[in-house]
């Protein structure tokens, strides 16, 4: 995380911390099940809890996405907090489809809007929101 906001990021470390642990924080887990024969990843609704596949072998987290349920400017909306992928699954479409997830999400809650916040400095968050989102 400490790459994406450069020299704030000691003064943002503390925010983010409790933003992560905070009651109405949701999060959606991405586990990559290794040995399981295919390359496939899946998305699980979880508490962040390590998952094991029916053979046993061990998941390992490669990325996550943490929304909330709040209200802006009085309209009700999820509020993306943070996206991240591990280097190995960017740009395979993952991203795209936790997005749509987060679109569904706030549709079948009645949520106007889905809203995040994007640090300038992160071309790369910038570049995937406004070209491969729109």
């Amino acid at each position: 995380m400490e790459g994406s906001y450069g020299s704030e990021w000691p003064a943002e470390e503390k925010v983010k911390r409790r933003e992560m642990v905070a009651p109405e924080a949701r999060y959606i887990f991405v586990h990559s099940f290794p040995d399981s024969g295919t390359n496939e990843m899946t998305a699980l609704l979880g508490t962040g809890k390590t998952s094991n596949t029916i053979t046993g072998a061990r998941a390992t987290i490669v990325g996550f996405v943490q929304y909330r349920f709040t209200i802006e400017e009085d309209l009700p909306v999820v509020y993306v907090y943070e996206l991240q992928l591990e280097p190995s699954v960017q740009g395979k479409g993952l991203g795209r489809f936790l997005m749509q997830l987060i679109e569904l999400i706030a549709c079948k809650n009645s949520m106007g809007a889905v809203v995040l916040t994007v640090q300038k400095a992160n071309f790369s968050a910038m570049n995937f929101y406004i070209g491969k989102l729109r």
